[in-house]
């Protein structure tokens, strides 16, 4: 008899002999009469067993997690006894024969348990985490979306090609991942951060459109949404421009969300990287929080705080931000605030509050009454609201303005109901580090400058904008790309103001400069970070619940136990040797 997914059952099964086989998921007895829930993959059945069935002593002894096969007929439940919340809530099984496939230690985790356990325990016993229903379905989601994915890129006539995962080392972003090499001792491969040289190459070689689902690796610092392997969906094409990019990626996120139950209607807005920083603090604003911050330069002489008069005199801007409900904060909470924004060289946080129809707040008194209208309307300020102000260096005043934007969001619950995406486009092509004291690029060194401001390159390089583009939903980064430098001299201009000499640059990306002597055609791409798109579709919180076995915030496996010491001839063998950690007090 051919085996049946336990959730498959429906009530035009009634009467029908089935094979089953999964999980005892859950035990009950009831005056004599046992019941079981029997779970596979495609979900939970409940199974019957009367003291007179063959099967009883069987049924008697049967503990959660153990792996059963059953026989038995599919009978409707009474009225009663009907499950709405279970898909096959209105059928049960008897007349069964149990067969006990293998048994189970009692788990240290029921994936029966309405909550999930702390999550080192969900880590270290990751199979059993795996059977939970919520685990089950996010990665169901991941496979739908994956082959969504490949669908409509093979209809879009795109190639799946393979890239190495044993790569050199071109340091230009995060730390690599090294890996020795026992044949060449003491030269290293590096595990690739994303395919990029290798499929630019791709399009000089005349493939034109390519995409790879594609592991990547980064030795960089964890959080929710970051792993140091991660899964990209990466594609590149020839002979098109910006709009043309953007128009596939709009696609294929349609078909993406719609695979997950979500609508999105086309085109999806844009902002350039400079309004988005103005109007949300963010280059990766979330849409859902309606407030948005306020010039309010016009406004710095109705105030005779001179901090703030100073601060707009010096070249600096006023903005302002209105939180709805915000004038209940006590200062003790304004103080908290204001501990948020000190990276970005504020001490607090100056406001305005409307409080039954009295304004308060540490500006209150610094405020002309006679202006104060014109400002109220401004910011749309009601009466409950508050007022957040900071004057100051444009991007200090944006990002410090942004950070509350979200904490505010959070505390109050602005959040609209929904999901919001939109492009932020027009990145600057070059920043500066302070920790380097040199221009590093914004995105990477191969992203195309604006045509536009290609005469501005060297005089002006932190002015000028790169053609990049990311898309961004609910304020989360799923995707960025750009149109790439397919001219050797512009490439070269690049490294130069990189800093790198044309002799380090030959050494480090020689393969590509020499490509592009023959013929590179014009070429752009976008990547989607895959795991955090399936992360937002599936309404999860971290990434590791879309990833069947990820690392911890410290990069540790602790099923496996990775990273782990390894063998001493294997050092040997790749002519290593350690040296001792010295551990900080």
């Amino acid at each position: 008899m051919q085996r049946v997914g336990a959730g498959t059952l429906h009530a035009a099964d009634v009467d029908r002999l089935v094979r089953i086989s999964g999980w005892v998921h859950r035990v009950r007895d009831h005056g004599g009469v046992l019941f079981f829930d029997l779970r596979d993959r495609s979900g939970v059945v409940q199974i019957v067993v009367s003291p007179q069935d063959a099967a009883y002593q069987t049924a008697q002894e049967l503990h959660p997690e153990w792996v059963v096969a059953v026989e038995g007929t599919v009978r409707r439940r009474q009225s009663g006894a009907v499950n709405p919340k279970l898909a096959t809530g209105e059928i049960e099984i008897v007349d069964a024969n149990i067969e006990v496939l293998a048994q189970s230690d009692v788990p240290p985790l029921l994936p029966s348990a309405a909550e999930a356990p702390d999550e080192a325990v969900r880590l270290r016993y990751r199979v059993l985490d795996l059977r939970r229903q919520e685990m089950q379905e996010n990665l169901a989601l991941r496979h739908r979306l994956l082959q969504v994915t490949r669908r409509h890129l093979d209809e879009a006539g795109f190639y799946e090609l393979e890239t190495p995962m044993l790569t050199r080392s071109t340091p230009e972003g995060a730390r690599d991942f090294l890996v020795p090499s026992r044949l060449q001792p003491g030269a290293f491969y590096a595990l690739p951060q994303s395919p990029q040289l290798f499929k630019q190459l791709l399009m000089v070689a005349g493939f034109e459109r390519y995409f790879q689902v594609v592991r990547c690796f980064r030795d960089e610092d964890l959080r929710a949404d970051r792993q140091p392997e991660f899964t990209q969906i990466d594609i590149e094409m020839s002979f098109v421009d910006e709009e043309d990019v953007l128009a596939l990626a709009e696609g294929l996120t349609e078909g993406i969300a719609a695979a997950a139950g979500w609508e999105v209607e086309l085109p999806l807005p844009r902002l350039t990287y400079q309004e988005a920083m103005r109007r949300f603090g963010s280059d990766k604003p979330d849409l859902r929080i309606p407030c948005e911050i306020v010039d309010l330069e016009a406004f710095a002489t109705a105030f005779s705080a001179p901090f703030l008069r100073d601060a707009v005199a010096a070249g600096g801007v006023l903005r302002g931000l209105k939180a709805p409900g915000a004038a209940e904060l006590t200062r003790k909470q304004w103080d908290e605030l204001g501990r948020q924004i000190e990276r970005f060289g504020f001490k607090s946080v100056p406001y305005l509050a409307l409080q039954g129809g009295d304004l308060k707040g540490s500006l209150a008194k610094a405020v002309d009454q006679a202006r104060w209208p014109d400002l109220a309307a401004a910011l749309e300020l009601a009466a409950g609201d508050a007022a957040l102000l900071l004057a100051g260096p444009e991007e200090a005043v944006s990002l410090a303005l942004g950070q509350l934007r979200l904490m505010l969001a959070d505390q109050f619950g602005w959040r609209e109901a929904g999901h919001r995406f939109l492009w932020v486009t027009d990145f600057p092509l070059m920043e500066w580090s302070a920790e380097e004291n040199r221009a590093v690029s914004r995105h990477h060194p191969f992203t195309h400058p604006n045509p536009a401001d290609l005469d501005r390159l060297e005089a002006e390089p932190l002015a000028v904008r790169a053609q990049a583009y990311d898309l961004v939903l609910d304020g989360v980064e799923i995707a960025g790309g750009s149109i790439r430098i397919h001219e050797r001299e512009l490439q070269e201009r690049i490294f130069h103001l990189l800093g790198l000499g044309q002799e380090e640059a030959q050494g480090k990306f020689g393969f590509l400069l020499d490509a592009f002597r023959f013929g590179a055609p014009p070429h752009g791409g976008v990547a989607f970070g895959f795991d955090r798109l399936c992360m937002l579709l599936a309404g999860a919180t971290s990434i590791r619940d879309v990833i069947a076995f990820p690392k911890t915030a410290k990069g540790t496996d602790l099923l496996t136990g990775a990273p782990a010491e390894v063998a001493q001839a294997q050092l040997d063998e790749l002519n290593l040797e350690l040296r001792p950690v010295e551990h900080k007090a």
